[in-house]
């Protein structure tokens, strides 16, 4: 009767992760779709605590109300800035639980009772969850870690790396072979616990040779990789829910990894093997001498500018998420539509350091959906477009993708800002984007720099547009 009502809340639990997955997939469903996530989560802990579990209730409600404090005082603190890094820190702890979940279910015997075919399709299991987990562990965190810029975005561009990273993964398939072929548990923990060893440098490493600016593919990829490590975990332990939850979450990430570094114009392979942005290292160090003039403006004349527009776009990246600025952006986006001025919002792919990122602040700022594009629906919109706000974004409105064959990134898809008749960059100063590529857009003659913290410069647009001092807009804390 219990592995009957089991059956049916896993099922009922996997049916309302495929619906959180559909939910997330557009801004307006969103919600809806985190609130069958929750649901499908409570429904599976649920089931597993009343139908599957044999004693031990007081650890399992300690342990549950320490994770849940723990979530809740991480969602109250992490600013939107901090996000891409904490997305990769939860990935961690997944792989972390498919290697202990595998090496504990290897050492009290599980599957002892199995023969022949089963047994070693079951210690494949073990083996390649824990492979999984363990470089998912250890490539989270040194993503993390060059998120929180704790370890320089640089990427480690060791001698002969791809052949260090090729000889690890012949000697773990060596290894693999000799524990499944192993007798006894003992025979087969050695293999095991050097084969996790080797993984969890090799996680280190192919993630430390990665550059910065490929972070954001880095953490999909990872959220791929967190995916299988629990399906994984889910043959290991013939939970079918294990099965299709993380075949759910290594299939979505996979894809969206795809589509990232198609809008990269990157490949899946090229962002694993590293190594982006040591070409751009050079070649800025060449040239650290400015390569043009650039023309200033003021915060005043930027409102008479957006004022007299027909229309805008506002193009925004990660600057924009660090200062904060999205909600003095969605007041000066409802002055000027509430003057007759057309408003929207332009979306790369690969804008801040998360897929998303953008989105979910301007979400966050209550920016309406039906004005906030993808790339491909409004850059064939710029030449026609009077004014363009640029805050905080720098390699994705980079013309150099597009017309500099010697640039590292070229090739990239871009938004074709400088197509516009006029456009504004918000910018702190003259640094290089995340890629370290030193961008053009910057010295064109319809391009006009607003230097300074990207909040107190939206503040000073915003309070001249509504004809009054800055200082009342920023003393607000709108």
């Amino acid at each position: 009767m219990s592995q009957g009502l089991l059956t049916v809340a896993y099922l009922a639990a996997s049916v309302l992760f495929i619906l959180s997955l559909g939910g997330l997939s557009r801004h307006e469903t969103a919600r809806r779709g985190n609130i069958f996530g929750i649901a499908g989560f409570a429904v599976a802990v649920a089931a597993t605590v009343l139908f599957s579990i044999q004693g031990g209730y007081g650890v399992i409600a300690v342990t549950v109300a320490v994770g849940a404090v723990a979530g809740a005082f991480l969602a109250a603190r992490v600013e939107m800035t901090a996000m891409p890094q904490l997305v990769a820190l939860l990935h961690s702890f997944v792989g972390l639980a498919a290697v202990l979940v595998g090496l504990s279910n290897y050492l009290g015997s599980g599957g002892a009772e199995l023969v022949g075919a089963a047994r070693m399709i079951h210690d494949v299991e073990t083996f390649v969850g824990v492979f999984i987990g363990a470089v998912t562990f250890t490539g989270s965190l040194v993503a993390c870690g060059k998120l929180q810029e704790i370890i320089r975005s640089k990427p480690l561009l060791l001698p002969g790396r791809h052949f260090l990273n090729l000889t690890i993964l012949i000697v773990s398939v060596v290894l693999g072979v000799i524990f499944v072929q192993a007798g006894t548990v003992a025979a087969g923990l050695v293999p095991l616990l050097v084969m996790t060893v080797l993984a969890l440098f090799l996680g280190f490493h192919l993630v430390m040779a990665i550059g910065g600016a490929d972070m954001p593919v880095v953490v999909s990829m990872l959220n791929s990789y967190s995916g299988w490590a629990a399906a994984a975990t889910g043959f290991l332990l013939a939970n079918d829910l294990l099965i299709v939850t993380g075949a759910l979450v290594g299939s979505s990430g996979a894809i969206l990894s795809y589509i990232m570094c198609k809008a990269m114009n990157r490949s899946f392979l090229s962002v694993i093997l590293g190594g982006f942005g040591a070409e751009a290292a050079q070649g800025t160090a060449a040239s650290q001498a400015p390569a043009g003039e650039t023309i200033q403006t003021s915060a005043a004349d930027v409102a008479a500018m957006l004022g007299d527009a027909r229309e805008v776009v506002v193009v925004p990246g990660y600057g924009m998420a660090v200062a904060q600025a999205q909600h003095p952006i969605r007041e000066i986006v409802e002055t000027l539509r509430g003057q007759g001025v057309k408003v929207r919002f332009a979306i790369h792919p690969v804008a801040g350091r998360l897929p998303g990122h953008m989105n979910v602040l301007l979400a966050e700022a209550r920016v309406p959906y039906d004005i906030v594009l993808e790339m491909d629906e409004i850059n064939e919109d710029f030449p026609r477009t009077d004014c363009v706000l640029v805050i905080g974004a720098n390699d994705i409105v980079n013309p150099g993708a597009l017309d500099d064959p010697g640039s590292p990134i070229y090739g990239m898809p871009v938004l074709e800002v400088w197509k516009a008749k006029h456009v504004v960059v918000l910018k702190r100063g003259m640094a290089t984007g995340y890629s370290g590529v030193d961008n053009p857009l910057f010295y064109k003659p319809n391009t006009l720099m607003l230097f300074g913290d990207a909040k107190k410069s939206v503040d000073s647009v915003l309070g001249s547009l509504a004809g009054e001092p800055a200082a009342k807009h920023a003393a607000s804390g709108k």
